[in-house]
């Protein structure tokens, strides 16, 4: 009688005769073979019998230790390890991420879920030694996961946010060329699995934020766009997100808040609707004391949509428990509605909370700009000029605010006092008294050419902001003519803000018409996202 079987991928038979083959015997973590049979050669063969039929069984047993299957369960513990972490709690998470894997050890979730804890840390943190020591886990990971059931749509699902959460570090630390690689092998995973598990609805939580991203990518991107075969749609990202957001399917309630933080972003920025995101957040009551992801995200829209207060008191009333990362952006956003306030000493506080704190380079530049305007508007020369070197010396200007931080550094002179003070208060959403300030100016008031025409593009803003469209237009049509051409980015935002003055009126023609125009400006501050802004209206208006 005869039969056989397999040893980690190798085939074991049996017949009447029991002994190993030593020409074919490999070490048992790497495979083992043996033949058997009934001849037992006498009672002086017993012992080396024993020991071969021990080593099978040995055998036999590591390989059911090695073969165990490995499965995708979003447990009872995992949900709550992924609702600690996308809280930014990280250490409660990471407890219960271990006590996930002592409940089930092939359960992969808690892989997805450790990478998110090092993807909050790099993200927010963008420190050079966390780098050097977490990003490393991401590979690690990844081959962990592919030991996973491809026929589960957690499969693709998972390397999909790997990719996508490295991506998004690699970025932050200046690997662009490694970020767009990693994007693409998401967006490929993330269609296939559209494709093979088309019900499954968290396939949409990254799926509708890729597709606004490519179909929102600046010109000057487009190249790359092309070679690493991104094509998306804004309207139709847009409309996934929001199928994903009203979902009551369990999974989509399980990922609401995280789905909802890129929602508002894109409602924010893409779809020019800040009154609808907070609508969306008083409605959808988000937690803004207890999760710090929310927490920070609405604070960060307020700051940008002249909320001023209001961003001020979500950061004071935040749940400020040492459970949280601690992170430095706190600081930071709280001293921008300082400085709004024309508060200098407290924003001064905030500013240099940031930067001794803070390891990475993003919004460095931006930073000490901001701290040298608080020195020079309270007439400490000395120590505006010195804080100004360090705008040139540090940081990077990978982002647009960067940028124009160290073009302006450069360029050696400071901005006209009023003009500023107005500026600020303005962005603060304090437009009345913003007004007060310019009161009886004119453009003509002003020697230097660069102020005549931040003079009309700013009382331009401020009308616009007090419903006065009319007179806004007019005001930044002078900033056009004044601006364009010149390196400062007054003229194509002031076209922008008439596109957009356009297409609430619903004149559509005319607003693409002027979004053209911001698009058609070159070499100025701010390109890459007011180009951004100017083609996602023309999308809007084309309904594309």
């Amino acid at each position: 009688m005869s039969a056989s079987f397999f040893i980690f991928g190798r085939r074991m038979n049996t017949s009447d005769t029991i002994f190993v083959d030593h020409a074919e015997e490999q070490p048992l973590s790497t495979g083992c073979v043996a033949h058997f049979s009934n001849n037992n050669g006498g009672g002086a063969g017993l012992k080396p019998l024993l020991s071969k039929i021990i080593a099978v069984v040995a055998c036999l047993l590591l390989y059911a230790g090695a073969s165990a299957e490995k499965v995708f369960d979003f447990s009872l513990t995992c949900q709550r390890a992924y609702q600690q972490i996308n809280s930014l709690k990280l250490d409660s998470g990471e407890q219960l991420v271990n006590q996930a894997r002592k409940e089930n050890p092939d359960n992969l979730i808690p892989e997805i879920l450790d990478s998110y804890i090092d993807f909050y840390i790099l993200f927010f943190n963008e420190d050079p030694k966390d780098y050097d020591r977490l990003m490393g886990h991401f590979s690690d990971r990844l081959d962990k996961l592919e030991e996973g059931p491809d026929n589960s749509p957690f499969y693709n699902f998972c390397r999909t946010t790997l990719y996508m959460q490295r991506a998004c570090v690699e970025i932050k630390f200046g690997r662009q060329w490694s970020a767009g690689w990693d994007f693409r092998k998401a967006f490929a995973l993330v269609k296939q699995n559209k494709k093979d598990f088309p019900s499954f609805v968290l396939n949409n939580v990254f799926y509708g934020p890729m597709l606004v991203a490519a179909g929102t990518i600046p010109d000057g991107y487009k190249w790359m766009a092309g070679l690493f075969g991104i094509k998306g749609s804004i309207k139709d990202g847009i409309a996934v997100i929001e199928q994903l957001v009203a979902s009551q399917d369990s999974y989509a309630r399980l990922f609401f808040n995280e789905v909802s933080f890129y929602y508002c972003y894109i409602i924010f920025y893409i779809q020019n609707d800040p009154d609808k995101v907070f609508r969306y957040v008083d409605q959808q009551k988000l937690d803004l004391v207890n999760n710090h992801l929310l927490a920070y995200m609405a604070a960060n829209l307020a700051v940008n949509n002249k909320k001023n207060d209001l961003a001020a008191s979500i950061i004071q009333k935040r749940n400020q428990s040492k459970d949280y990362l601690d992170i430095s952006v706190w600081d930071f956003e709280l001293a921008y509605t300082r400085l709004r306030r024309l508060q200098t000493n407290e924003a001064i506080y905030y500013f240099q909370q940031f930067n001794s704190e803070f390891k990475g380079k993003f919004y460095v530049k931006d930073a000490l700009e901001k701290l040298s305007w608080c020195y020079y508007l309270q007439g400490n020369m000395k120590a505006a000029e010195a804080t100004r070197k360090l705008v040139i010396s540090k940081g990077n200007t990978q982002s647009d605010a960067d940028k124009q931080a160290d073009r302006a550094a450069k360029a050696g002179s400071w901005p006209n006092p009023l003009l500023l003070k107005a500026r600020l208060l303005s962005d603060g959403g304090y437009s009345k008294e913003a007004l007060e300030l310019l009161n009886g100016k004119s453009a003509a008031d002003f020697e230097r050419p660069e102020d005549k025409l931040e003079f009309a593009y700013r009382v331009g803003r401020i009308y616009d902001d007090l419903g006065r469209n009319e007179e806004a237009v007019g005001m930044y049509l002078l900033a056009i003519r004044l601006g364009e051409g010149r390196t400062e980015y007054f003229a194509a935002r002031s076209a922008l803000q008439i596109a957009y003055i356009y297409e609430k009126e619903g004149k559509k023609d005319l607003a693409i018409r002027y979004f053209q125009q911001c698009i058609n400006m070159k070499d100025h501050d701010y390109k890459d996202s007011l180009d951004q802004k100017a083609k996602a209206g023309i999308a809007r208006c084309k309904g594309t």
